[in-house]
């Protein structure tokens, strides 16, 4: 199905940047909004696309570990 939306042309060219640094298009970006509003996430995609999203993010923890103690100090 075909939707047309009005969006502000500011939003649609940050939208459109992020979309490219993601490597994927607005529409495609709309459509799995879409989907997981509509509940219909496919667990899979999910994680295939988190492990995507984490090989492009290309952090450092510069040898800093987790630790348990900290975590839970309140």
């Amino acid at each position: 199905m075909n939707v047309t939306l009005s969006v502000d042309d500011e939003v649609i060219l940050r939208a459109r940047r992020h979309a490219d640094a993601l490597g994927t298009s607005v529409n495609q970006l709309v459509r799995e909004y879409l989907e997981q509003l509509a509940g219909n996430a496919d667990p899979d995609q999910d994680a295939d696309e988190f492990a995507r999203l984490s090989q492009l993010a290309g952090g450092d923890s510069r040898g800093w570990k987790f630790n348990r103690d900290e975590l839970h100090e309140r």
